[in-house]
């Protein structure tokens, strides 16, 4: 049948007799639905959390005692995912179990897979049905690997039994035997705790998982990025005029090296210019075409002071240091801010334009940097 639902009458097993819900049907409805991998798969997993909140998982964890042969996996709750055709299975380990593993081989080491397994004779054609803890024996060699997962399993950790181990030479070597495999699964939509950011893709565009201290992550459709996006300095020329609109100046070959960022409605910008032999500073201008350039990104407000910059002429001795200024939203002003380490007294004072603080040639220079609000919060 391809439309099946959930909470209705039961129906024989073989599909006769009253129509309604088989227990399929529920696998494969999306009932208390978790993590989707696909149109009808589910990423199996153990549910996070931990009787007092301190760690992501606490289900399901397997460990042994300081010698021996035996394994113990701790109570927990998870999703066991079988096929497209079966579902998923959720499955409740209520009590700490304990798992005997096999004696070593004489002459090689090899690596155990502890799994719970589901088995379901209506759909893996066995006689068995139920779900079970047990541990996949890997083969012996000297450099082993762990076996392959099973069908309908969710693998949970492995155990590299050292060669000749057994209770009667002390064992396994439990601190460092035991490599964690367990993942999370949490309702479609949720947040994925993955503190230890295995490389897992995600199931759909939009999707968030928390790495830890790494904070959250979101799945692009190929990757998954930092979220929020981490940010970037960008490139911006400004645009350079006059207060007045007259004596307009020109860049030509000036050496323009300007970067902004935005975090949220804070834009940091720096900017360097230095100017060049087909520069225009402007015919005929006078003190009062004071320059503007614009802004990176809109302003919120006018603002009197957002930074400092230094002026450099010929010379060491010509140096002035300007307040960056914002006298509307979408240019900045440089206003003079000190006098001159040199002993010519400057011509002119105020806010900079092609005769202040002195008449500008080529490889003079202006650099800077400023803070300021933003009219708008970055996307």
């Amino acid at each position: 049948m391809p439309i099946r639902s959930a909470w209705l009458l039961n129906r024989s097993a073989d599909g006769t007799g009253a129509t309604g819900q088989s227990r399929t049907d529920t696998r494969l409805a999306p009932l208390g639905t978790m993590t989707p991998s696909g149109q009808l798969t589910t990423r199996g997993g153990v549910l996070p959390g931990s009787p007092d909140g301190k760690y992501v998982l606490s289900g399901l964890y397997v460990y042994g005692e300081s010698a021996g042969m035996t394994a113990t996996v701790a109570s927990g709750r998870a999703v066991v995912h079988s096929s497209e055709a079966a579902g998923s299975y959720p499955v409740a380990v209520t009590e700490y179990t304990r798992l005997l593993l096999g004696d070593g081989d004489p002459a090689n080491p090899r690596v155990d897979l502890v799994v719970l397994r589901v088995y379901d004779g209506t759909q893996d054609a066995g006689e068995r049905t139920e779900a079970a803890l047990e541990i996949v024996q890997g083969q012996p060699e000297p450099n082993p690997t762990a076996p392959a997962i099973p069908a309908a399993a969710l693998a949970l950790a492995t155990v590299r039994v050292p060669a000749g181990a057994s209770a009667g030479s002390g064992g396994i070597d439990w601190s460092s035997a035991v490599s964690d495999l367990r993942r999370t699964t949490v309702a479609v939509g949720g947040i994925l705790p993955e503190e230890w950011a295995r490389n897992i893709p995600g199931a759909y565009p939009g999707q968030y998982r928390d790495i830890g201290p790494g904070g959250l992550q979101r799945w692009d459709g190929a990757a998954w990025q930092s979220y929020p996006p981490a940010p970037r300095w960008r490139d911006w020329t400004p645009v350079w005029t006059t207060s007045t609109g007259l004596a307009a100046p020109a860049f030509g070959n000036t050496a323009i090296q300007c970067r902004y960022v935005q975090i949220g409605t804070v834009v940091h910008g720096s900017f360097d210019i230095v100017f060049g032999s087909t520069t225009r500073f402007g015919a005929g201008a006078a003190s009062t075409d004071n320059w503007r350039f614009s802004l990176p990104v809109t302003a919120a407000a006018a603002t009197q002071a957002v930074g400092f910059a230094g002026l450099v002429g010929t010379t060491n001795k010509d140096r002035y240091a300007a307040r960056v200024r914002i006298t509307n939203t979408r240019t900045l002003e440089l206003e003079l801010a000190s006098g001159s380490p040199g002993t010519v007294p400057m011509p002119y004072g105020g806010i900079v334009d092609a005769i202040t603080p002195w008449t500008w040639a080529a490889t003079m220079r202006i650099s800077g940097s400023f803070t300021y609000e933003a009219a708008e919060e970055a996307l």
